[in-house]
């Protein structure tokens, strides 16, 4: 049975070997590098430091996967735009826990008083693309050659998910 539950610091290895396997092996993540645990270590601090939630997917007390929202830009104005990651363990894909891992988030940001989540998918990952479909996501934007990996140039789709929260925004 899968479970999900937030992300605690325990989990941080097995999230690392998750995202790397990720980075080395996919185009999900326009890396080349490997990344540290420290540099793991760092990312759950700031993303407990903004609030924003990490949850992952386990099965018999292994993580199997991993989902978090953070911040789309840096400027103060998109402070009601959050940008979703979504990573599963390669041996477990394609078995529903991507789907599993999208519904947090969606809450999540609600809860937070988000307004819209954005998601950077590579434009080859159409299993990506169709679970962020079912979900209500819509292509706004692609980006053709944006990225260079495995010897070939990647294109980048866009997709966007407006919520109804905040019911009253403000500026600053």
């Amino acid at each position: 049975m899968i479970q999900i539950r937030t992300a605690r610091e325990t989990d941080l290895e097995a999230i690392l070997e998750i995202y790397n396997d990720a980075v080395l092996n996919t185009t999900a993540v326009y890396d080349y590098e490997a990344h540290t645990l420290e540099m793991r270590k760092q990312w759950f601090r700031i993303k407990e430091a903004q609030g924003f939630p990490v949850f992952v997917a386990s099965a018999g007390g292994q993580v199997i996967g991993f989902s978090s929202i953070g911040p789309w830009r840096a400027w103060a104005a998109y402070k009601y735009s959050v940008e979703n990651s979504i990573y599963v363990a390669a041996s477990q894909r394609g078995k529903g826990i991507g789907k599993l891992l999208l519904q947090p988030l969606i809450k999540a940001a609600e809860e937070l008083d988000m307004h819209t989540i954005v998601a950077g998918i590579d434009s080859t990952n159409a299993v990506s693309i169709r679970l962020h479909e079912r979900f209500g996501f819509k292509e706004v934007g692609h980006f053709t050659q944006v990225g260079y990996k495995f010897g070939r140039w990647l294109d980048l789709t866009f997709m966007q998910l407006m919520l109804k929260t905040p019911a009253e925004p403000v500026e600053g």
